[in-house]
């Protein structure tokens, strides 16, 4: 790619702190909604029958803590430097090397937020069929007049949505409207599962033994993949806060409440209905149909939040088309994956990719967390800067060595702190980042 200006490229430009609008509530606000998900409590489900409850409660909880953690670091990252994800990958890569990382996350974002309408439409179809308005019998999930017109629907939302401003999006629905909604739903599903729970006998679930097959470090792997899902966007939004601070306690706060929520939520549910699949056991609650209204509604800013973000990686690369014609392209293209992709067997696929960014942002936070100027950096950066594209593409090598040669130590906390020491430690001694 050839060198881009800033004045002719959002995405490679700083925002000027006049110009910023977000506090530590919006950021909290925004990264509790987008951490709360239907896929969220599944991947929680997934713990169970394997651990204990003791082992998957410290496994949420610690991981949670960390992955939201590492997504408040890159957001201060953002917010100090004003730039987003495509230009922090710019700063630490180099501007020729950095469009493969950048075609990489708009692959992700475009799977991602494929798969997010999937959910949403087979939670609508679930939902649909349990209040009549369909037959049992017909539309299942992939095929039928129903799931096509679902999703059809809730791609033009995402659309709709992404043709409006982002940052109103966050401050006015989000903050305002769909946050309380959605509280409340987690509330009451709690309650009610929790009311079953105590039912089955507390203290029998609680001391409940795990089976085996997994332990403590690949359990907190599967818990920190959600927050570590986001690591390639997080920038986008937090380039738009007001104080690094703000943004680091806000997004680490809000994401780190929403992903013990949602996971504890997937464990219960699964101790107290283990035969059930995940959406039939929300309906089965007293209310559930309500609560999985809200929750549904709320899933809608996740696949928002993919689109509008591989939106500013295409524009970086393509800074001719807006950030806001790229994202309806992107948003239309997700519904059209949508549609014709057998999106549950992709998912391997998607959680493979998604892998090639934890070594990516151990690298870039080595780089830039500990007191370089991403500014000055990107605007020298020229070519392929070699040392942290090395590292880097040593560190997906590890990723997917360490489970065949210490299968029980867990990938991603070994792999990010490997990657963030030798980059922190390679680091040139001038601001040129060579």
């Amino acid at each position: 790619m050839n060198a881009v200006t800033a004045s002719t490229n959002e995405a490679l430009a700083p925002i000027a702190p006049q110009n910023r609008a977000f506090g530590m509530r919006d950021h909290a606000s925004l990264w509790f909604s987008l951490g709360v998900g239907l896929l969220v409590m599944q991947v929680g489900s997934y713990l169970m029958p394997a651990l204990s409850t003791p082992q998957a409660v410290a496994a949420i909880v610690l991981g949670s803590l960390i992955g939201a953690g590492l997504l408040g670091w890159v957001a201060k990252l953002g917010c100090d430097s004003g730039l987003a994800s495509a230009g922090l990958m710019h700063a630490v890569y180099g501007r020729r090397f950095a469009s493969l990382p950048i075609v990489l996350n708009i692959v992700q974002l475009l799977g991602w937020g494929a798969f997010e309408l999937v959910v949403m439409r087979d939670a609508t179809v679930a939902l649909a069929r349990q209040s009549g308005l369909i037959e049992a019998s017909t539309g299942a999930a992939g095929f039928g007049l129903a799931p096509f017109a679902a999703t059809l629907a809730w791609g033009a939302v995402v659309i709709a949505l992404i043709s409006g401003s982002m940052v109103r999006l966050v401050r006015q629905l989000i903050a305002r409207v769909a946050l309380p909604l959605v509280v409340l739903s987690l509330l009451w599903l709690s309650w009610q599962f929790l009311s079953l729970a105590q039912a089955q006998g507390l203290s029998s679930l609680w001391n409940r033994p795990g089976t085996g097959g997994m332990g403590v470090f690949p359990a907190l792997d599967l818990v920190i993949a959600m927050p570590i899902s986001w690591l390639p966007l997080v920038a986008d939004y937090a380039r738009h806060g007001r104080n690094g601070r703000s943004a680091l306690r806000g997004t680490w706060l809000g994401y780190a409440i929403a992903n013990m929520w949602c996971y504890s939520l997937g464990v219960l549910v699964a101790l107290v209905l283990p035969s059930q699949d995940l959406v039939t056991a929300l309906l089965l609650a007293q209310g559930g149909l309500i609560a999985l209204s809200l929750i549904l509604i709320d899933e809608v800013d996740n696949a928002y939040g993919d689109a509008y973000s591989g939106s500013v990686s295409a524009h970086s690369l393509f800074p001719k088309w807006g950030v806001r014609r790229w994202g309806i392209i992107i948003a239309a293209a997700c519904t059209a994956f949508a549609l014709v992709l057998p999106m549950h067997s992709l998912e391997p696929f998607l959680l493979l990719l998604s892998s090639v960014f934890v070594p990516l942002f151990g690298v870039i936070l080595g780089r830039l967390a500990l007191g370089a100027n991403a500014q000055q950096l990107l605007a020298n950066a020229q070519g392929v800067h070699w040392t942290p594209t090395l590292i880097w593409v040593a560190g997906i090598g590890l990723y997917h060595l360490l489970p065949k040669i210490v299968p029980m130590a867990g990938s991603a906390l070994p792999t990010l702190a490997i990657c963030f020491a030798a980059s922190y430690l390679t680091r040139p001694r001038s601001n040129e980042n060579r």
